[in-house]
């Protein structure tokens, strides 16, 4: 039932509760109340309730809200859409799928709201976002009263789902605050990408649950950055450059010396960080003399204890894009074979026959084999000056994280002639991956077969007789 008779009391004080503001008002016979943590709040729902009625609005009796609230609530909002698709796609998502989805999300769901009236800081509101309104961790600590102001703010605010399909303005308005950082700075191609990809699923989703007539992405005359997935080939190490960096890793103290073999899997058998934290001995095939080989099964990425489903830091995991039980054997050469038998030799295995493990125990932190690999190549790179120079130059990237070992291997890989399909193969990668990422050293293995080709055409012709008069 709906009416125009409604007054509003003052805002009432009820010290020692959690909420202790509480805004009253009546519609028709029906009194109503709801409280606050902060009077900010509880004037800011006063406002919105005296803008309606100055509207000429119609307020509903029983849920004492105006008939515009009442609509968008019976129709659902973005926010509550966006945590029902989160909700959704947890149990059988990845921590680190989790993460990324729930970063995209909230990305853009403070752009999607009705007005910014009262709206908490940008990095309160995205931090309670991310941290709790999109993880559905069953240990997650109650929220701060800073972040549950944030949340409920958003709760009110978000617009009614019907009002993406209406306003193009709006939707495009969350597409470009995809292509921002909070500091107003252009985001990476790559991550605008992987954000718009959630969102356009998230979208479907709403078609799916009947929220939506049809996804508005595809009436939205927007485009992401183009993206150079390209290495960089200028901050890529060369041959002598990778054994020289590993070849220093002993010097820079004990952690160095243990995590020496770390880094040459990255550049001899091209693994990945993740893979290499979770190669285990059982997976080591080490003769004493040749080529051995590393069966890799899985990989443990460090994604923090609120996205995984055990409290652990790592997730546990198959391959980068494979099958959870898949494998991939990757060929070592000699001097790897070397280097992991005399670590095991020296250091043994750790939890669960890790052949590499943390300072402390445990698996090896991301932030621990970056801090030793920043030793490393300050201590390379001092060696690398040319005399008369007292510091390498500041702005000198080249090595700059682990991961460019793993990119200066299977370009070695690719130089000396092995084929792009097993390159792929021993990475992996597919091999559309890996013409992407590596074209300029595939366009130049194609000039030198375009050479041969060319060759054996003018040798035929050489060796033809010519025509007869």
């Amino acid at each position: 039932m709906l009416t125009f008779d409604v007054r509003i009391n003052e805002i009432r004080l009820r010290p020692g509760r959690r909420k202790p503001f509480e805004l009253r008002w009546t519609v028709g016979p029906q009194r109503h109340s709801k409280s606050y943590a902060t009077k900010t709040l509880a004037q800011g729902r006063e406002a919105e309730l005296r803008t309606a009625m100055k509207n000429g609005e119609q307020f509903d009796v029983e849920s004492g809200v105006p008939a515009s609230e009442l609509r968008a609530k019976q129709q659902g909002t973005w926010y509550e859409h966006a945590r029902k698709y989160a909700e959704m796609k947890w149990a059988r998502s990845s921590a680190k799928s989790r993460g990324t989805r729930a970063d995209a999300l909230a990305t853009i769901t403070p752009v999607l709201v009705t007005d910014r009236k009262g709206a908490p800081a940008p990095r309160v509101l995205r931090r309670a976002l991310t941290g709790w309104a999109f993880n559905f961790s069953e240990r997650l600590p109650k929220p701060p009263e800073q972040i549950a102001a944030a949340l409920e703010w958003i709760e009110r605010k978000s617009v009614p789902m019907g009002l993406l399909e209406e306003d193009a303005d709006l939707m495009r308005a969350g597409l470009t605050s995809l292509a921002l950082k909070l500091d107003g700075k252009d985001a990476a191609a790559n991550t605008v990408r992987r954000k718009r990809m959630v969102l356009n699923n998230c979208l479907r989703y709403g078609v799916e649950r009947r929220q939506l007539s049809a996804n508005p992405l595809q009436f939205i005359d927007w485009e992401p950055p183009e993206t150079d997935d390209e290495v960089d080939w200028r901050y890529v190490p060369n041959p002598a450059q990778a054994k020289g960096l590993i070849a220093t890793a002993p010097t820079v103290g004990p952690r160095g010396r243990h995590l020496t073999a770390f880094f040459a899997c990255m550049y001899y058998a091209g693994m990945r960080p993740a893979e290499v934290t979770d190669l285990r001995k059982r997976d080591c095939t080490l003769p004493e003399s040749g080529w051995g080989k590393l069966l890799l099964a899985g990989s443990s990425p460090n994604v923090g204890s609120t996205w995984t489903d055990d409290g652990t830091t790592h997730d546990e995991r198959g391959l980068k894009r494979r099958a959870r039980k898949a494998t991939r054997d990757v060929p070592i050469p000699p001097v790897l074979v070397a280097m992991l038998r005399e670590h095991l030799a020296t250091y043994g295995t750790g939890t669960g026959g890790r052949v590499f493990r943390a300072a402390e125990g445990g698996r090896v932190l991301s932030k621990e084999y970056a801090a030793v690999w920043k030793k490393i190549r300050d201590a390379w790179r001092l060696t690398q000056v040319p005399e008369g120079v007292n510091e390498p130059e500041p702005d000198d990237k080249l090595a700059e994280v682990p991961y460019a070992l793993r990119k200066a291997g299977i370009t070695l890989w690719l130089v000396s002639g092995v084929d792009p399909t097993e390159v792929a193969r021993r990475a992996g990668h597919s091999v559309a991956v890996l013409y992407r990422f590596y074209a300029k050293v595939l366009d130049g293995k194609r000039d030198q077969a375009n050479e041969k080709i060319e060759r054996a055409l003018n040798e035929g012709s050489e060796g033809s007789a010519p025509p007869s008069e």
